[in-house]
């Protein structure tokens, strides 16, 4: 990505514009449905136009609107009499929670860059970024839990199951059930500098290109939950249940939840209530140095340079109770109360909304802390030097009367990667159980490429490409991060981590394509992939891991097993073969092509289909995905994307529709901690309208109508089968109305 470079700019200008959006799910709770953006650039050039200058500024407010049911995890096979009511071999889940999600995220940049060309063998160009956003949500929320656990107050009973032809529990009676009206509250702030230093010079017949480069980022969150039930306890209460695919599952409670005077901030069957405190610091420093020579034969040119990032990554997450305070059980004043939300389309109808940092500082105590046993782990620092050689040569010639261009190169990366982690021990003497962890890697890549284009007669390209690839790990992948731990009725070890020494994808590349042009209206292309998996990534469980230097220390508890030095530990690990291929077919066809009464009209569509020979296991969501082997996450058999036009005169009209297939996702869970779900393949439809005038005292002026998510498009998750749903999530259809101006 490159900004606007303003001694390339033709003139000067200033362009402002305005947008205002409108959610379909319309206001709650204290927070908005509508949203707005403003923006504004500035290029002038100065001293004969050896300077330049280009200023942005962008502001963004958005809303945050969603209506979400979601079943726990595991679904699990039950035993019998594990849920009175319900036959042994049911696919079961312990609970359901239905919620209306409110609030706002609000972000503000500003770029700026510079630029000075004293003579054509120099140029400098500096660019300047900030940005600073803000991210504020709550989540009201009524939950019930329905595997057998109430607080104590006698157990679950189950009537009028309903049970379908998959073994799986859609529907019934939960009788003996306690549900909890929650707050969930979610606050962000992030905050990115960057800047870089471009230097381009000519030295006689040289060219030589110098980039330094800096960015920081940084992330605190605030994360509190406030659970409320009915007081005094307890008030038991029978819920109807109809477990739904392709639809908002429903939870009819048979007690009123909606007025907060009945509802009290207590010790819970899940507790008062639960925070953390994440923070992410992120800093990346880069220098590329290249210089381009002449060359002959064959050759255009050749480039041949050096590129190195040093990236370091640091988290920190302290967590605690939130307990009540002195006043002990407690009604929310109604001075914290926002408006109540309708849980309506879960089949609740209104539950209490409220401000739950407010009601925290007045009712409760929170103090969290990262040095206990089971928060270690979370606090941990990645640290990775990458530098890449490279030589290039740019083919410009014929070969048999057919003209040849592209390049042919080798890359030679290093990379040494280290991280930093503490560990809870607790084969150690009390006071010396945190051990620290600094363990890492290098290794060095040799990556050869080639690219060629032929361009054949009659306005035809072949494209022909091979290359050796690879493709970092995801930084959270390479922690230090250990919790282990021995089962003292067998004594075996086992653990689980991240992998400081995990390598990268690798892959061996084939990509070729072929594209027929007409004119400069219209083409249509279609371009295969190969890609043979040398290393692949993802999260496994061996059995065969040696603890041995864990517990050389360790003692084990009277009347115990003595611990076995080989047990199981799970980490993201390197696999080993497979393929992963894939065609895309392109068209681009203005229909005047056709019929000159058509002119204005077309269209631009793709059709993408892909494949893997490559399974893998992933024990870690094994609750969703199940413990066989699953396809590589994120991978749709077939994706789909369409646009249809018409642009004339200034007037322009687009509606685009975007398809695909079920794919295994990857998400976010409870514990903010990647997991895989099975993923519903979505079908979203946009569509824009737009004028620009062009003469006239409203010259420069653009208006625009849009429509995000015309059809309320949901987002679907299931566990295994589609007859075990997870999440049912809607985030509403978004129009919006905008301005652009230039002067």
């Amino acid at each position: 990505m490159q900004t606007i470079r303003p001694l390339s700019y033709d003139g000067s200008a200033l362009m402002v514009g305005g947008r205002y959006s409108q959610n379909s799910l319309g206001d709650a709770a204290n927070s908005d449905a509508d949203g707005h953006r403003i923006n504004a650039t500035w290029i002038s050039k100065f001293a004969d136009d050896t300077f330049g200058i280009a200023l942005g500024y962008s502001h963004i407010n958005g809303a945050i609107q969603e209506n979400q049911v979601g079943l726990y995890e595991p679904r699990q096979a039950i035993g019998d009499n594990w849920r009175p009511g319900v036959p042994a071999g049911t696919w079961y889940s312990d609970g359901i929670k239905a919620l209306r999600r409110t609030g706002y995220a609000e972000r503000d940049g500003l770029m700026a860059t510079l630029q000075f060309r004293p003579s054509n063998a120099w140029t400098s160009t500096l660019d300047l970024f900030y940005t600073q956003a803000e991210q504020e949500d709550t989540a009201n929320q009524f939950e019930v839990h329905i595997g057998d656990y109430n607080g104590g107050f006698g157990r679950l009973q189950v009537t009028n199951p309903v049970i379908n032809g998959n073994g799986t529990f859609t529907g019934g009676t939960a009788n003996n059930v306690y549900p909890l009206v929650r707050g969930m509250y979610n606050h962000r702030e992030d905050e990115i500098k960057a800047a870089g230093w471009l230097n381009e010079f000519n030295v006689g017949k040289v060219e030589v290109v110098a980039d330094v480069g800096y960015s920081k980022a940084n992330r605190d969150e605030l994360n509190l939950e406030n659970n409320t039930q009915l007081y005094p306890m307890p008030q038991l209460d029978s819920v109807n249940l109809a477990f739904r695919s392709g639809g908002f599952s429903q939870l009819d409670p048979g007690r009123d939840y909606s007025n907060p005077a009945s509802l009290y901030l207590n010790n819970t069957i899940y507790g008062s209530g639960y925070g953390k405190v994440p923070s992410v610091e992120d800093e990346l420093k880069t220098f590329k140095l290249v210089g381009t020579f002449p060359a002959g034969g064959w050759f255009s040119g050749v480039d041949a340079g050096l590129n190195y990032a040093d990236r370091q990554k640091a988290k920190t997450q302290p967590e605690g109770n939130i307990n009540l305070g002195a006043q002990g059980p407690t009604a929310i004043a109604q001075d914290l109360q926002y408006t109540p939300v309708n849980l309506g389309f879960a089949g609740i109808g209104y539950i209490p909304s409220w401000n739950v940092p407010a009601a925290v500082e007045r009712y409760m105590d929170f103090r969290p802390v990262d040095n206990l046993a089971y928060l270690i782990p979370k606090a941990w620092t990645v640290d990775e030097e990458i530098t890449t050689g490279f030589v290039r040569a740019d083919i410009d010639t014929e070969w048999g009367g057919v003209p040849v261009t592209g390049n042919i190169g080798v890359q030679i990366q290093h990379v040494d990667q280290s991280s930093s982690a503490n560990f809870w021990d607790a084969t150690q003497p009390a006071g010396s159980e945190i051990s620290p962890l600094t363990p890492g890697s290098t290794y060095t890549d040799v990556l050869p490429s080639m690219n060629l284009a032929f361009s054949l007669a009659h306005e035809q390209m072949l494209r022909v490409a091979l290359a050796k690839q690879t493709a970092r790990p995801r930084v959270d992948q390479m922690r230090a991060s250990l919790e282990f731990g021995v089962n003292t009725a067998t004594g075996r070890p086992g653990g689980s981590g991240g992998n400081p020494e995990l390598e990268p994808w690798r892959a061996n590349a084939f990509d070729i394509s072929y594209e027929k042009y007409f004119g400069t209206k219209a083409y249509v292309a279609a371009a295969y992939f190969y890609k043979d998996l040398e290393n692949y990534i993802y999260t496994q469980t061996r059995d065969d891991y040696d603890f041995s230097n864990l517990l050389v220390d360790y003692v084990p508890p009277p009347g115990t097993q003595p611990p076995q030095a080989i047990g199981d530990f799970t980490q993201p690990m390197n696999g080993e073969g497979g393929s992963l291929q894939g065609l895309e077919l392109t068209a681009s066809i203005p229909f005047e092509l056709f019929s000159s009464a058509l002119t204005g009209f077309g269209v631009v569509a793709s059709a993408s289909f892909f494949d893997s020979s490559i399974e893998i296991l992933d024990p870690e969501s094994a609750s969703s995905v199940g413990s066989d082997p699953i396809a590589l996450p994120g991978l749709s058999d077939r994706v789909y994307n369409w646009t249809l036009y018409y642009e004339r005169n200034g007037f322009e009209a687009r509606i685009n529709q975007r398809r695909r297939s079920d794919f295994i996702g990857e998400i976010g869970n409870f514990n903010g901690n990647r997991s895989l779900r099975y993923v519903v393949g979505e079908n979203i439809t946009d569509a824009q309208l737009s004028y620009s005038f062009s003469s006239g005292s409203l010259a420069g002026m653009t208006l625009l109508l849009q429509g995000s998510n015309l059809t309320n498009e949901a987002y679907q998750t299931y566990a295994g089968s589609k007859d075990r749903p997870l999440e049912f999530l809607e985030w509403g259809r978004t129009i919006t109305v905008g301005l652009n101006y230039r002067f």
